[in-house]
């Protein structure tokens, strides 16, 4: 590929089960696991490599059906594939990715500059920074897929990732899922707790993230709302990355907001949020909420949540209203 992006796939192929799924199917989940589809990615952000992965139920062939692309946000603490792609032995389904593929979608997600299988360097891996992190991922998606416009769903400090892509690069989205997400912060007890350490995230690039950490944040909100065994199973992936991560989002979402302007959103938006979840409140998401410009807009709370829902009990609701937004059908004209 030409420029800065760079290709270096791998894959793993699977069986395609049943008819091909159209660009607009309506499936749901199948009991059974698939032998899912798979590949990996490098983007180049300059000298930073970043780590991209991909999964869908088949593998892309010419002339085979064109599925929509689902592109996934990662938050502050964990990366991509302990974030959407969690195995939880005896637990259920935990893998956001494995989700959408059975429900047709062509799913992605990367590494942000800092995390994960990406380059390790001496930022901070702020909003901005992982901006641009989207935009150096997003030529390699639209060769491999050949289409241009995307779903987008970030949870946490990848939500506003995703928002403030989404006003940087309006053409690139198509439907944007913005789940526990921050607008002001005003009310917060997270953010309240967090804010007594702004002077350490200004002064200091990266901070210390050890199981410990990782285990909280299934209990700071509301302890029982997810699986004990999930917690452990995350940072069983998570820590073989190190136990520290990048401070820049904890420092965005201290000191510097709001990052996304609620105005500027072009896109439908879908927000969700858990009953239980302390980075933000009702109050202050439906400011937002009221100031999108787009009347295609959905607001939902998942009850018996807290901040993680995709890895809660409650996590069904969750794919539910997503797929929902996702295939919502468009006006008939006649």
């Amino acid at each position: 590929m030409a420029g800065n992006n760079q290709i270096t796939a791998t894959s793993r192929r699977g069986v395609l089960i049943g008819a091909p799924l159209a660009a607009a199917a309506v499936s749901r989940p199948a009991a059974a696991a698939e032998p899912f589809w798979t590949a990996r990615y490098q983007a180049k952000k300059g000298d930073v490599t970043l780590a991209m992965y991909r999964k869908r139920l088949h593998a892309p062939r010419p002339g085979g059906p064109t599925l929509p692309v689902l592109f996934l946000v990662h938050g502050s603490s964990v990366s991509a594939l302990p974030s959407f792609d969690l195995t939880v032995p005896g637990a259920g389904e935990y893998s956001l990715m494995n989700v959408f593929a059975r429900y047709g979608f062509d799913v992605w997600t990367m590494d942000f500059e800092g995390y994960g299988k990406s380059t390790v360097t001496s930022g901070n891996s702020d909003i901005a920074s992982g901006v641009a992190d989207l935009k150096a991922a997003m030529p390699i998606v639209e060769h491999e897929t050949g289409q241009t416009k995307f779903h987008f769903m970030g949870e946490s400090s990848g939500a506003i990732r995703a928002g403030a892509f989404a006003v940087a690069e309006p053409a690139r989205v198509d439907r944007l899922v913005l789940e526990a997400f921050t607008y002001t912060g005003k009310g917060s007890p997270t953010l309240a707790k967090r804010g007594e350490q702004t002077e350490f995230y200004r002064t200091h690039n990266r901070r210390p993230r050890g199981k410990d950490m990782i285990l909280s944040i299934f209990t700071r909100d509301k302890p029982g709302t997810s699986d004990p065994r999930v917690p452990e199973a995350m940072a069983k992936a998570e820590m073989p990355n190190g136990d520290t991560v990048p401070t820049g989002t904890y420092l965005d979402m201290t000191a510097n907001l709001p990052l996304v302007d609620p105005t500027k959103v072009e896109s439908p938006v879908l927000m969700v949020r858990g009953e239980y979840d302390g980075i933000s409140t009702d109050a202050d998401l439906l400011d937002f909420f009221a100031k999108l410009p787009v009347q295609d807009k959905q607001y939902a709370v998942i009850a018996g949540a807290a901040h993680s829902v995709a890895m809660s009990y409650a996590r069904a609701g969750l794919w539910h209203v997503m797929h929902e937004f996702l295939t919502m059908p468009q006006a008939a004209k006649s």
